[in-house]
Formats: C-alpha cells, structure tokens, sequence
C-alpha cells in the first residue's frame, strides 16, 4: 500500500523562485543551496499550503500574483473527512492542494479542486504535513501540542482510558447544566406552576364542554326573540292546516284526488301522483313539527336567566383562550407540564446524585490519567534526552512535567510542560522560551524520533542544524534518516553532513542577469550530488573536496549505519 506523502510542490513568482516544481519522495529529502538561493521558500510555499497569512511582499518582483501547489499521494487508511467537508475530490490516490495570493493582498484556496477558506487549509494540513523552522515551533509552543506529544508516547492504553474518561466527563456534564437551568429557572418555574395550577382549578370549576359557547349563544338568541318565533310558526301553522278552505293541505289533497282518478286512465300520471302523495304526507308532517316547535316555545329547555349566567361565567374563559376548544386544550397541555414541573425537587436530588456520582467517577479516571502520563513522561525524557545527546546538545537536561490541576477539561486534569535547561546551571524552563530557534528543532526532533512519529506522514524541518557541525551534524542526519524510516521527511539544510544521509537531494541555484535574480530547482544524482556536497564542505568542488564528500556519501549510506 502507498504511504501518504507530498509527492511534488509547483512554485512560481514566490521570492527568487520564478517556475519550480520539486519533485519529492518517501523516506529523506535533502534540499540544499547557496544562502540567498531561496531554499527557505520550499519552506514558505507549505506555510502558504498550511493556510498561514498570504504576504504580498512575497510575490516575486515584476509578478502580480504568487501560486503553489501540493500533489499528495493518500493511502487507503487516510482520513479524508475534510477533503470530502471542503467538496473536493481525490482522483486515484491524488489530493490537489492550492494557495494562490495576489499583489492586492487577496488570497485564493482550493483543496482537490475546491473552493475553501485559508482555515481549511489549516485544518488538513494539520493531519499531512508538520513545519519545525527556526520560526515555526507550532507543535513544541502549546500545551495542548505537548500534552498531544506525551499522550502518543502513553499509548492505546491512554486513548482507550480517555475515551471513558470523556464519556463520563459528558455524563456529569450534562448533569450540571439539567440542574443548573432548574436552579436558574426554578423562581420563573415555580411562578409558571401556580399559574398554570389556577388555570386548570378555574377551568374544573366552570367545567366548560366542547361547543358550549356557540350552543348558548343560539338558545340565548332564540329566547330573545321568542314573541316573533311564536307569532310566525303560528301563521305559518295556519297556511298549512287552516279552516278557511284555501290552507295548503287542503289544496294538496284535491289536487291528489284529481290526479288519482287520472291516472286510473293514463299510468302516464303515476309518477306525478306520487310527488302529490309525497307532498301531501310533508305537508302534514311539517304542520305536526310546526306545533311541537310551538310548544318548545311555551315551555323552553332552559330558563333564559339560567343561560345568561352560564354565558356570563364562559366569557372571561372565552375571552382569555379565543374560545372553549382552546381553553379545553390549554388544560390538557398545562396538566401535563405541571407535572413536569412539579417533579423538580425530585429531579433536583436525582440530578445531585448524578453529578455527585459523575465526579467522582471523572476523579478516579483523571487519576489514572495522571499516572499513565506521569509514566510516560519518564521514559519519554529518557528517550529524547539520549537523542539530544548525539543532536550536539549533550549538556542539555529535558523534563516533561505532569502537573494534576483542580478543574476537569477533555483531556483530563493534566497540565503538561515540556521544560529545558540547555546547559548546566540553567533552571527548567518552557522549551519553546529555554531554546534557540536551532535548539527548539532538535528538541523536536529529538521528540519526534523518540516517537517514532507516524501520525503525521510528512515532517518539514528548516534549518534544523543551525549552530551545529561535524560529528554532531552526522548525528542530526542519522536521526533524521531513522525519523523517515516511519514518515516523509523533508529537511532544509546547509551542511552536507546532514544532506548525505538523505534519499533523495534537491539543490536550489541561483542566477542573475545584472538586473535580475531568479532561482531554478534540480535533483543531483551521483556526480552531480558529490559536487554539490563538495560545495557544502568546502565551497569548491576540489580534488580534495570531491574526495571527503564521496566518502561521507558512502559512509552515511551504508546499511549498518543508517539502522542504528
């Protein structure tokens, strides 16, 4: 399977550099030249890929706009989350990173060929690629980096403990806010719990019925005008049934008889017949409901006084909720959260005695944190104080410092500090205020092959070796080669003592015209690389010089060596 790694980085009108493309490997990558040459802008054109601050000052001159480019071959086990968050695509294993930055100051991102802000940027190139330049120290200055650094040290034991550490941690949590917002809550809840209690005793004591309102207020109507009612259903009583001949049953009838015995001649009148009939019996039945309406009207339901006073003890109801049905349904609702609300000081002993639980639970796993780390710690100074030794640091004392505190965070109670005193005499200090730039490089990675860093794939380093030479720059290159055994690793670098050990070695030249200066990019291979390590040693390619770099070449390439 393909291990992940920058496989090329495009450059143009960054600095010096006019048009470059390095193309890189797995395992060491030494890039190399003259001061001045631009070898720093490989370093700067990640910074730009790592999302930090596009500078226009950096574009080249006579250029209005600087562009990189990053082609990263991912493995099948590489998380590609934030590719697929950004809506970029990786084709065949290939992730296309992009930063473009003009002489205005505006800056362009992409990420497999999608738009982003500079902050998604960050946020991938966090899990490919760490910078360690005499400037960038991102992962040696936080808290948070050290405490990251131990924590890979403490191993799967550590990750599986956190992980119930956090799962109580949420558990407690959770528990805090329920009762904090009980607590904060409880004065507007009780208030909220009386008046709800009111309502539902001033509904159960009216006792309001579906439809009510609008039944009432037809009976009232009716009452209100019973005199007129009386008078109509009587006259139209009369139409129907009266004595004077000419009422509509009796006319009815004669029109039925006169058809019945035309219809014994023509069958043809048998249908009309039949709606005479129908009419005849309506007629009547209408008469009879006629005179029972009547008699509701002489002596109704419900007394009128009776139905005013139900009406009267309704409205307030009918005009607070918009009517009955709304009423009835705020009662429902509201029986329901005043049970909720008055289960609160149970809920609040219940809750007590979760938090109670989840923090002495957090307490003992955070203990166990604690001596995990603690753990780790010692045998992770041991190993990165035997790596500064041979990283030309021999007096220089390292301590990784876990520090319980009182407050629970995600990670623990831990506080973690790695502190250096870099010659005798000096007081443990922050490495990132103890150390040099160069100092801080090596005490990365010093860390880093303590590690055995396989979390991030590519590792940068920009001037790792400063201050240092001879045997102790053959230490650097050596830890470095065993550094890519397990990752990319690609070191900015001028002494050859380093560049020797690497894989693969780039050399960046410079050339002017009188007027202008631009940078071109090569890989040296064999002759051309002694030469180039010649440069280095001696600022010549001599006889002499050809000599010493060929050995070194060959002495830092022989198996033995490279596997100690």
């Amino acid at each position: 399977m393909t291990r992940t790694r920058l496989e090329e980085l495009s450059i143009r009108s960054l600095g010096v550099i006019e048009d470059a493309v390095l193309e890189l490997a797995p395992g060491f990558t030494a890039i190399t030249g003259e001061t001045g040459a631009g070898k720093t802008m490989v370093v700067q054109a990640l910074a730009l890929l790592r999302g930090q601050r596009a500078d226009a000052g950096l574009i080249r001159a006579g250029d209005d706009r600087a562009a990189v480019q990053g082609v990263w071959m991912l493995d099948d086990a590489t998380d590609r989350e934030l590719v697929d968050d950004a809506g970029g695509v990786v084709e065949e294993g290939e992730l296309l990173v992009a930063r473009s930055v003009s002489r205005e100051g505006r800056s362009r991102a992409q990420i497999g060929g999608a738009n982003v802000p500079a902050a998604s940027l960050q946020a991938l190139s966090d899990a490919l690629v760490a910078v360690h330049g005499q400037s960038d120290q991102q992962r040696l200055r936080g808290m948070h980096a050290q405490l990251t650094a131990l924590d890979r040290a403490a191993g799967d034991e550590l990750v599986a403990l956190l992980a119930q550490y956090r799962a109580q941690l949420r558990t407690w949590r959770e528990a805090e806010r329920e009762l904090d917002e009980i607590v904060t809550e409880r004065d507007a809840r009780r208030r909220e719990a009386e008046e709800l209690r009111a309502d539902l005793e001033a509904l159960e004591a009216i006792d309001p019925q579906p439809g009510e309102d609008a039944e009432l207020d037809a009976l009232a109507h009716r009452l209100e005008h019973v005199e007129s009612l009386r008078a109509l259903v009587a006259e139209a009583h009369t139409a129907l049934t009266g004595d004077d001949g000419v009422d509509a049953s009796t006319l009815v009838g004669a029109a039925r008889r006169l058809v019945e015995r035309g219809e014994r001649d023509d069958a043809a009148l048998a249908p009309t017949l039949a709606l005479l009939a129908d009419a005849e019996a309506a007629v009547q039945e209408a008469a009879t409901e006629l005179s029972r309406y009547a008699d509701t009207l002489e002596a109704p339901e419900r007394p009128i006084d009776e139905i005013q006073e139900r009406r009267a003890a309704l409205a307030p109801i009918v005009r607070r909720f918009g009517g009955i049905e709304a009423a009835l349904e705020h009662g429902r609702l509201g029986a329901l959260r005043l049970v909720e609300l008055d289960a609160d000081d149970e809920r609040t002993v219940e809750l007590e005695a979760r938090i109670a639980e989840g923090r002495a639970g957090a307490d003992a796993l955070a203990e166990r944190l604690t001596t995990l780390r603690t753990a780790a710690a010692a045998d992770l100074e041991l190993r990165v104080q035997a790596e500064l030794r041979a990283l030309a640091m021999p007096d220089a004392r390292l301590r990784i410092a876990v520090t319980p505190g009182d407050e629970h965070h995600d990670h623990g109670r831990d506080d973690v500090a790695i502190l250096l005193a870099p010659h005798p005499g000096a007081e443990p200090r922050p490495v990132a205020k103890a150390a040099s730039g160069g100092e801080l490089s090596r005490v990365m990675l010093a860390l880093e092959v303590a590690l055995a860093a396989d979390d991030v794939p590519t590792f940068v380093f920009d001037e790792v070796d400063a201050g240092v030479g001879g045997a102790s720059a053959i230490e650097i290159g050596r830890r470095l080669a065993a550094l890519a055994q397990h990752a990319q690793v690609i070191v900015v670098t001028h002494l050859a003592q380093v560049a020797a050990f690497a894989d693969r070695h780039i050399t960046v030249v410079k050339a002017t015209d009188g007027s202008v200066t631009a940078s071109s990019v090569h890989t040296v291979r064999d002759d051309a690389r002694v030469e180039e390590l010649a440069r280095m040693l001696a600022g010549t390619a001599s006889e002499t010089a050809l000599a010493h770099a060929a050995e070194l070449l060959a002495d830092a390439h022989a198996t033995p060596q490279r596997g100690r």
